[in-house]
């Protein structure tokens, strides 16, 4: 499967360390998948409006936005950001995106749902800090795992066939009913 076109940009290697040098959480191409990017764009939850969170009828409110090098995720939290890269699923192929496990020791949940056939955006990434402290979140560096799944056969309907709600999305999407 030649992942070079479904992702933009795309790293051929893994990548470990800054031109300068430094570590960082690495990105890339892996053995079977791929490790995307978190973008220095972030919407961390408050409660400083008092809102429910409701899928169906959601309050942007819920959200403090920030664009930052570094994103603190407060005790107990989570944040919504998006990946660097952009991708665009082919018909025959379903992916699972897992958290990556450095951040995962740390009590940093990556949850993201499959990119369905014939999706195609960037990641909205849902993180969730379930320690009883703050958590950082390195943006531009690594955050999760896409596995790529290729089927014997090309699905029936797809998601772009059935004008999925999130096609296309480019920034972070918060839940559309």
């Amino acid at each position: 499967m030649a992942l070079k076109g479904m992702i933009e940009p795309f790293s051929e290697a893994q990548v470990r360390k800054t031109e300068s040098g430094a570590p960082i959480i690495s990105y890339g191409l892996s053995s079977y998948g791929y490790d995307l990017r978190v973008s220095n764009e972030f919407k961390v939850f408050t409660n400083v409006f008092n809102t429910v969170v409701d899928p169906k009828a959601f309050d942007d409110k819920s959200f403090v936005d920030m664009e930052t090098d570094v994103c603190i995720v407060p005790p107990n939290s989570f944040a919504l950001a998006r990946s660097m890269e952009y991708f665009r699923i082919p018909r025959d192929v379903l992916t699972i995106c897992l958290g990556k496990s450095t951040y995962a020791r740390c009590g940093i949940i990556v949850n993201v749902t499959p990119f369905e056939p014939e999706w195609e955006g960037h990641v909205t990434l849902e993180i969730s800090n379930t320690t009883p402290l703050p958590a950082r979140i390195y943006a531009r560096e690594g955050l999760a795992q896409v596995l790529f799944l290729a089927g014997v056969e090309t699905c029936e309907v797809s998601y772009a066939d059935r004008g999925g709600k999130y096609m296309h999305q480019r920034g972070i999407t918060t839940p559309k009913a």
